[in-house]
C-alpha cells in the first residue's frame, strides 16, 4: 500500500458537501496536513473520532496527534507507517434546508366546523458543533461512500422533525382552539416553539439548528373554497338579519324550484332549506303560503326586517307589526324614480342627488345648478 506523504481536500464547487472521508489510511509521521477554511479534519480509528484540525497546514508528529499516538503507540522520530481514517468536515453553516409534510394533517376548525387537511413549510440552518459527536454517532451513515451531502444526513432527521411539527400544529388548533386561518400571526411563536422542540434530536448527533422556521401554515384550495361559502353565509346574516336572510334563502329556493319541470319539486326544496317533513305539515304549509304570496304578487314587495311579512314597496310602516320599512322616498330629478331620500345617487339612471351649497349664501341648490339662485354667485367647482 502506497505511503501517502499530503493529505488534503480541495472541496466541492456547489459546498453541498458535508463529509468527505480521504481516500488512503496508510500514513508516517512528517506527513503534510493541509485543511482549507470552513473544513474540520479528524483522525478516526477503530470507529473512534480522535485528534481534530482546523484551517492550517500541520506536519504529524507525536506532538499534534497525542490521542492517535496513542492508538497507535509508535515510538517518537520514527517514519514507520501508521494507519487511520481521515475526515474532512464542512462546518459552515447551510441556512437553505428545506422541509415540509409529506402529507397533510387532517383537523376539525374550531371556528368553522370543518375538516381542513392541513401542511406546514418552512426551513431551517444547521451546522455540525462537536465533531467527534458527530462522526462517532453517525459514521455508519457515511458508509462506503467519500462524499456525503447534506441531503443524505438531513433525510435522517426529517422524520422526527415533521412528526413534532405536526404534533405542535395540532396542539394549537385542537387544544388553543386557534382556527387555520388565524394561525398567521402565531408563526413567529411556532417557529420558536418547533426549534426548541427539534433541537434536541439535532443535538444528540453532535448538530446545531440556526433560525428553524416556520413559514406557512395553509391548506388545499378545494377547503378554502368550503370556508369562503361559510364567511359569505355568516356576513349575509351580519348585514341582513336573521329574519331578512330566511327570506332571501326563500328567494333562492323559489329560484331553483322554478328551474325544475315539477312544480312539486317546492316540497322537496323546503326540505332542503332545513323545513323538512320533522318540521310538520303546518311548517310546510307555511312555507307554501308564503311562496305564493311572493309568486302571485303584481308589485315589487319587501320584507319587513322585524317580522318578515311582505309590504308594498311604497309601504313605510309594516302593516303586519307596525315597523317602520324604510327611510323616506324622494323623486329623481332626471328619471322621476321614487328612491331613498339619504340616497347621493339614483339607482334606476345614476344621477347625483346632492346638493350644491353656495359658497356665499349657503343657499342648497340642485346639482345641475351653475349659478346661485338666491345670489349669482357662479357654482361650478363648488360642492
Amino acid at each position: 500500500m502506497a505511503i501517502i506523504d499530503v493529505i488534503k481536500f480541495n472541496g466541492i464547487a456547489n459546498r453541498d458537501w458535508l463529509v468527505f472521508r480521504y481516500p488512503g489510511e496508510s500514513f508516517v509521521y512528517g506527513t503534510q496536513l493541509i485543511v482549507g477554511e470552513g473544513q474540520i479534519a479528524v483522525f478516526v480509528k477503530g470507529g473512534k473520532a480522535l485528534d481534530y484540525f482546523s484551517a492550517g497546514t500541520y506536519t504529524l508528529n507525536a506532538n499534534n496527534i497525542p490521542i492517535l499516538q496513542s492508538f497507535i503507540n509508535l515510538p517518537f522520530g520514527k517514519r514507520t507507517p501508521f494507519t487511520a481514517e481521515v475526515f474532512f468536515i464542512n462546518k459552515t453553516i447551510k441556512l437553505d434546508v428545506l422541509w415540509g409534510t409529506s402529507d397533510p394533517i387532517s383537523l376539525i376548525d374550531p371556528k368553522y366546523n370543518v375538516r381542513l387537511r392541513v401542511r406546514a413549510f418552512g426551513q431551517f440552518g444547521m451546522r455540525i458543533s462537536d465533531f467527534r459527536v458527530f462522526l462517532t454517532e453517525l459514521i455508519g451513515a457515511v458508509g462506503d461512500h467519500d462524499v456525503v451531502k447534506y441531503d443524505t444526513i438531513i433525510s435522517y432527521f426529517k422524520g422526527i422533525t415533521v412528526t413534532k411539527i405536526k404534533t405542535l400544529i395540532a396542539n394549537t388548533v385542537i387544544n388553543k382552539k386557534i382556527s387555520v386561518l388565524e394561525i398567521a400571526p402565531l408563526l413567529e411563536e411556532l417557529s420558536e416553539r418547533a426549534e426548541n422542540s427539534v433541537a434536541f434530536e439535532f443535538e444528540r448527533f453532535g448538530i446545531t439548528i440556526v433560525n428553524f422556521l416556520v413559514s406557512s401554515v395553509n391548506f388545499p384550495d378545494e377547503d378554502f373554497e368550503t370556508i369562503n361559502r361559510i364567511l359569505g353565509e355568516k356576513a349575509a346574516f351580519e348585514i341582513i338579519g336573521d329574519q331578512r336572510y330566511n327570506v332571501k334563502r326563500s328567494f333562492d329556493v323559489m329560484e331553483t324550484a322554478a328551474g325544475n319541470e315539477s312544480g312539486g319539486n317546492i316540497a322537496a326544496a323546503g326540505i332542503g332549506l332545513g323545513l323538512g317533513a320533522g318540521a310538520g305539515l303546518a311548517v310546510g304549509t307555511a312555507f307554501t303560503n308564503h311562496a305564493s304570496g311572493i309568486m302571485n304578487s303584481s308589485t315589487k314587495v319587501i320584507p319587513c326586517n322585524k317580522c318578515a311579512s311582505m309590504n308594498d314597496v311604497d309601504d313605510k310602516f309594516c302593516g303586519n307589526c307596525g315597523n317602520k320599512l324604510a327611510s323616506e322616498k324622494v323623486e329623481c330629478r332626471s328619471c322621476k324614480s321614487h328612491i331613498d331620500r339619504n340616497a347621493k345617487f339614483c339607482p334606476e339612471c345614476g344621477c347625483s342627488m346632492g346638493m350644491k351649497v353656495c359658497p356665499s349664501c349657503h343657499k342648497e341648490n340642485s346639482p345641475e345648478t351653475k349659478f346661485c339662485s338666491e345670489c349669482g354667485t357662479r357654482m361650478e367647482g363648488n360642492p
